[in-house]
């Protein structure tokens, strides 16, 4: 069993099964990644873990505790960062996060001690003294984060931390979120970007009209992906005719010409180069570069999950 055990888990409202008997463990110290398009669950199931939502069935425990039955228990060791920021506006930075250490009951002396901490590790020392509402999106996300943690929480909730703000301010956040495994923090992140789960997840979970279909380590997800290898090469030249010959001299691959000098091989087995290039020598064509392309984590999604790529936005997230 791990630190968050998850088992048999339904959330139905009327007829609609939102979360339809799911189970997961999640190990200590990991970041565990839970992917899926709008509607498929994710925050359904957040909220059951973190005591928003009461389960219609199934058990969740945290760190050996009920968190069904003893959801106070459950909260003082958990952080929850929700998907919408939910500071004060007319709060400074600084003032947000000792009201949320006071609501952990931490003494006035701790908590600003921990407050400055938090605001020097976030960058966020030079806004300390502004109103929330002036922040920028990135700087709310991360004074948001900030205030999930104020408490030191050994387990961590964030439900689409990067959702709508910069690019610079989703690479922070991302290393952030890494720099709080570092510190032995189990993380638990919903999120509609692969890009995102295949840099900082461990291991990830896929959920799809209220269920799991699959879980497994990223390096699993990616090795069991139908076994394809490809190869990209950069020719001087190339025709229909000559990627119709590398199909038929070269055992069980296909060959796909991406333009006038790209072309894409794909084969169910690993490719011997050498016999690549010789073919393409005697035709005349000179071979420019060639390497290996690996299979991404969304090209895993799609198989896994039959949800077709024009339905995966162009940040490498699932269209709601």
């Amino acid at each position: 069993m791990g630190i968050i055990s998850v088992t048999n888990l339904k959330k139905v409202y009327g007829d609609v099964k939102a979360v339809d008997d799911i189970s997961f463990d999640v190990r200590s110290g990991e970041v565990f990644g839970f992917l899926g398009p709008n509607g498929a669950g994710k925050t359904s199931t957040i909220n059951m873990m973190t005591g928003l939502s009461r389960p219609t069935g199934g058990q969740i425990y945290i760190d050996g505790i009920d968190a069904v039955k003893d959801v106070k228990k459950v909260q003082r060791i958990i952080g929850v960062i929700p998907d919408e920021n939910n500071l004060y506006d007319e709060m400074n930075g600084f003032e947000n996060l000792c009201f949320c250490a006071s609501l952990y009951g931490m003494r006035k002396e701790e908590r600003e001690k921990r407050a400055a901490e938090l605001l020097e590790q976030f960058n966020l020392t030079k806004a300390a003294n502004r109103p929330f509402k002036t922040y920028s999106k990135g700087m709310k996300r991360k004074l948001t984060i900030a205030a999930g943690i104020i408490h030191n929480p050994k387990i961590l909730f964030l439900d689409e931390p990067t959702t709508g703000i910069d690019v610079e301010s989703a690479i922070q956040i991302r290393e952030l979120i890494l720099d709080l495994k570092k510190q032995g923090k189990t993380i638990f992140v919903t999120t509609h970007y692969i890009e995102e789960a295949e840099r900082i997840c461990d291991r990830i979970a896929f959920i799809v009209n209220g269920r799991i279909v699959r879980t497994g380590l990223i390096t699993e997800l990616m090795s069991d992906s139908g076994k394809e290898y490809k190869i990209q090469l950069k020719l001087d030249r190339i025709t229909k005719e000559i990627g119709e010959e590398l199909e038929n001299t070269i055992k069980n691959c296909s060959a796909e010409i991406i333009d006038d000098n790209l072309c894409l091989i794909t084969s169910k087995e690993r490719l011997e180069l050498y016999p690549v290039i010789e073919l393409l020598k005697n035709k005349g064509i000179s071979v420019y570069e060639a390497k290996e392309i690996k299979s991404t984590l969304e090209e895993v999604f799609v198989k896994i999950t039959d949800i077709k790529a024009s339905k995966l936005n162009d940040k490498g997230g699932v269209a709601g």
